[in-house]
């Protein structure tokens, strides 16, 4: 079983990882897991695939394993661009948000332009050794989209702010009261496994 890093702290997003790629042979580790101190990533790419990149080169270059990075931008449908967040989804006017004030943030965009529509784009790179890098980005390992509401529901899953106020375009209903648990909710789309099952088969790890 290849164990292999995943470059976040976030221990609901390696959590939602490690769902969605459950039945591969892997064995996937977070940064606090490493049990290293490892170098800021400076994440200045303009798109997710750009800062993915960065963060996984950044990664791979202390540790000298397996290792991947992901990155999320969020777009709206029909909203200006100088509000479009991008991959600037947690900093606004170069403050970084807490989980409480995104949630307050983006309500207040809903109270101000209307009902919007949302989806977040994401992008990966993995690299298992300098000749080994595989990178994606697309739909299919995107999140579908959604609209947000300006009044919050109950439950939080700390990390993950926004799906509080995140709601079905198909029946309208909040995302929480549609899942049967909280893993189904942050499980990462179903292409981020198509997408190491080719390169696990690629480098001769299936």
């Amino acid at each position: 079983m290849m164990r292999i890093v995943y470059g976040t702290g976030n221990p609901a997003k390696l959590s939602g990882m490690r769902k969605s790629l459950e039945g591969l042979n892997l064995e996937l580790v977070g940064i606090a897991e490493t049990g290293i101190i490892l170098p800021k990533a400076e994440e200045r790419g303009h798109t997710p695939l750009e800062n993915a990149r960065i963060k996984a080169h950044t990664y791979y270059k202390a540790l000298k394993c397996p290792v991947f990075s992901c990155d999320t931008g969020l777009y709206f449908q029909n909203l200006p661009e100088e509000w479009q967040p991008g991959v600037h989804v947690r900093r606004v006017n170069g403050k970084y948000m807490s989980d409480a004030e995104m949630i307050e943030y983006y309500s207040g965009l809903v109270r101000k332009f209307g009902r919007l529509v949302a989806q977040y784009r994401n992008s990966v790179c993995f690299i298992y050794d300098e000749s080994h890098i595989y990178e994606k980005e697309g739909e299919d390992i995107s999140y579908p989209p959604f609209a947000l509401t300006d009044v919050p529901h109950v439950k939080r899953v700390k990390g993950y702010p926004l799906d509080s106020i995140a709601i079905s375009l198909e029946t309208g209903q909040y995302l929480y009261d549609m899942a049967e648990n909280e893993e189904e909710v942050i499980a990462a789309p179903k292409g981020f496994y198509e997408f190491f099952q080719y390169a696990l088969r690629d480098i001769g790890q299936e």
